[in-house]
């Protein structure tokens, strides 16, 4: 009677499916849960009560979607309590009035709709910006990539890789106690692992062949030069994501056996967020398509890994890498929709399964993020960078680039503000914008130099962009992302890079590759003159280390070096061999005895509590040849003489040491 008269209140608006007891609810429930608008629910029946169907509904999260009305004649507090404690919507006793069954059905019903309404437009929104977001990320990081002629889907392969490496091990081990949180920022700092190449030259970075051992020194840069970006930032520091890219962006070369750059770090002293990043980083390089070479397929790059043809990994890692794959291809070749879908996913769990997060505090803190992060990645890389929206004709700068251009953050119709007109010239933005209407889906990108007046001074900058198309069938150009780099400041700052890889780091002197290079061009451009190679160490160093510990070491080999710089002439060469070992290298006239005597002699002498005294092997040309190999080699000989007769003297080397090394070494081989 009483499901017969609901039925005739309802009938004319709502088709009515009617159920005798819970267990037919359920049964319905579980049929048509998406057509369902509302339930309207007794406590008392049989088989199954109205609180035993409440409980399923939680269980199966069907109360999420599909509002409950109770409708009963059992009214006591306790029960009205425990119904609204297990979801429903509303409480109506019986017996009812017929109009207000009605409002109260309608009212509920249209309120979960607009809520499922404003839900779906929040999420699709949200997700467009966490779309978006990402999109600026892997932007960024693809800049990087993109001088680097690699393919687009390196950043994206890496990031999956590292993810899927990451969710592994956290199954087979709590020894890193990695969180979800953890996971997630290392997934999103692995974009940046190579974000220090934008300051390698393009002609050692897109090389065809194999790099020379100084092009190596320059490209091995990157890995400090990126840490160093991260490490320079002016805010931030403190936050997980700075410092999983740290890691990363230093020790991703690393090698588990300490064969890695560009600390040679050993086993654990590696972070799990480089070691991980560093092995998804190899499989994708192995299994794409470079410059310098062709793709491998997966098989064979797994067991290339395995087998330790690409260097030595964690053996916990390689077990993880084992264990997926089987299923690793798939893993990223659905990726990117992958991706989207479970932070869609994600958003609307949290929204609707008790999370007790309004969406549109869900909302702001998202977009909140997506800021932060987009004012993170500004101020690392210190670059104007800059979004277009063609539809409302808007350009949003980062807040650095707004400062650094003297303009504000939002302009609305660039072409015809006065401030943008002051700051670009005439025509740069109308240009850019025909630039950016000429770009299609398959090639996005925009490359444009043109001069830009800073405080007064006008510098000439190169602008790439990436146009944004939507999904639509046709696609719709709907704006731009780009930024605006520096090109003298980026000349200068390539210039200071091959400075620091021509020098010792801890001495600041040459380093042996980098003289060797000078001193050939320096005896080629004068075939007839005289020259000395002198190379010296500190006797008895090891001594000091293990006396007064390495950084007093390190300090001794710095006095040495100023030493050094202060005794010789503008024209000659000193760089650090290696150790505690030094090289002098001179163009001489007259007698070079009394120059190497003064030498020997200034380098003797106290530092702090300590004595310090040199032994040192002299090469000239006239005895040995012009050959920078052979000067080298005949200064060694000669060392080793003075090291055997003494020590603490310098001796030039003469025919009677020849081979005076090789025989030594088999002597003490067979000892």
């Amino acid at each position: 009677m009483n499901r017969s008269i609901l039925a005739d209140i309802l009938g004319e608006e709502y088709e009515i499916l009617e159920a005798e007891d819970g267990v037919q609810a359920i049964s319905m429930l579980q049929k048509h849960a998406i057509e369902i608008s509302a339930v309207l629910l007794d406590i008392v029946m049989p088989h199954m009560d109205g609180f035993e169907v409440l409980k399923v509904m939680n269980q199966r999260h069907w109360i999420d979607d599909i509002p409950v009305i109770m409708i009963s004649a059992e009214n006591s507090s306790k029960q009205v309590e425990q119904a609204y404690e297990l979801g429903v919507t509303d409480f109506i006793i019986r017996p009812f009035d017929a109009l207000v069954v009605h409002r109260r059905v309608v009212n509920t019903v249209l309120l979960y709709t607009k809520q499922k309404r404003l839900l779906a437009i929040v999420a699709a929104q949200i997700d467009e910006k966490e779309y978006r977001n990402s999109l600026m990320v892997d932007i960024l990081s693809h800049l990087v990539e993109f001088r680097n002629g690699e393919s687009s889907q390196h950043i994206l392969n890496v990031r999956t890789l590292t993810e899927v490496l990451l969710r592994q091990l956290q199954k087979r081990t709590d020894r890193y106690q990695l969180t979800q949180a953890d996971i997630s920022s290392i997934n999103t700092a692995a974009a940046l692992h190579d974000i220090g190449k934008i300051a390698i030259d393009e002609k050692i970075l897109n090389k065809p062949g194999r790099l020379t051992k100084e092009e190596f020194e320059v490209m091995k840069t990157h890995a400090l030069t990126g840490a160093e970006m991260l490490g320079n930032l002016p805010a931030y520091q403190n936050e997980p994501l700075v410092k999983f890219a740290y890691e990363i962006c230093r020790w991703h070369h690393e090698r588990y056996d300490g064969k890695g750059y560009p600390d040679g770090l050993v086993g654990e002293e590696i972070p799990i967020s480089a070691q991980v990043v560093a092995l998804a980083d190899v499989y994708d390089a192995l299994t794409s398509k470079r410059c310098y070479k062709e793709a491998f397929p997966h098989a064979q790059a797994i067991q290339m890994i395995l087998n330790g043809e690409c260097g030595t990994f964690n053996p916990l890692l390689l077990e993880c890498l084992q264990s997926v794959e089987g299923n690793l291809e798939n893993e990223l070749i659905n990726a990117q929709g992958r991706g989207r879908q479970i932070v869609r996913c994600n958003l609307m769990r949290e929204m609707l399964h008790g999370e007790k997060l309004f969406a549109s505090e869900r909302s702001v803190h998202l977009l909140y993020q997506e800021r932060m992060k987009y004012n993170f990645f500004s101020a690392m890389t210190e670059e104007i960078q800059f979004e277009y929206t063609l539809a409302s004709d808007m350009l949003n700068l980062s807040s650095w680039g707004a400062s650094k251009l003297g303009l504000s953050e939002d302009i609305i119709d660039p072409i015809h503000d006065e401030n943008v007109t002051r700051v670009l010239g005439e025509n740069v933005w109308r240009n850019l914008l025909e630039k950016l209407l000429a770009t299609t889906p398959e090639q996005p990108l925009i490359n444009y130099e043109c001069p830009i007046r800073i405080g007064g001074e006008s510098r000439w900058y190169r602008i790439i962009s990436q146009a944004i198309w939507s999904g639509d069938d046709p696609p719709q150009c709907t704006g731009a992302i780009g930024k605006a780099v520096d090109i003298h400041d980026s000349r200068i700052k390539m210039e200071e890079l091959e400075k620091r890889a021509a020098h010792d780091a801890l001495t600041g002197l040459l380093n042996l590759t980098s003289a060797k290079e000078m001193i050939q061009k320096k005896i080629s451009r004068n075939p007839g003159g005289k020259f000395a190679l002198a190379i010296f160490d500190l006797d008895e160093f090891k001594m000091v280390n293990d006396t007064y510990g390495h950084a007093f070491g390190n300090q001794v080999l710095q006095y040495m070096a100023d030493k050094l710089h202060h005794t010789i002439r503008g024209e000659d060469i000193i760089a650090r061999v290696g150790g505690d070992e030094f090289m002098i290298f001179l163009e001489y006239e007259m007698k070079i005895e009394a120059v190497i005597k003064r030498l020997f002699n200034a380098l003797t002498g106290n530092y702090e509590s300590i004595s310090i005294s040199v032994s040192m092997g002299v090469a000239k040309s006239d005895v040995v040849g012009k050959e920078y190999d052979a000067l080298f080699h005949a200064a060694d000989q000669a060392l080793y003489s003075a090291k055997r007769t003494g020590r603490g003297q310098y001796v030039f080397y003469d025919e009677s040491m020849k081979g005076m090394l090789s025989v030594i070494s088999v002597a003490e081989s067979d000892a």
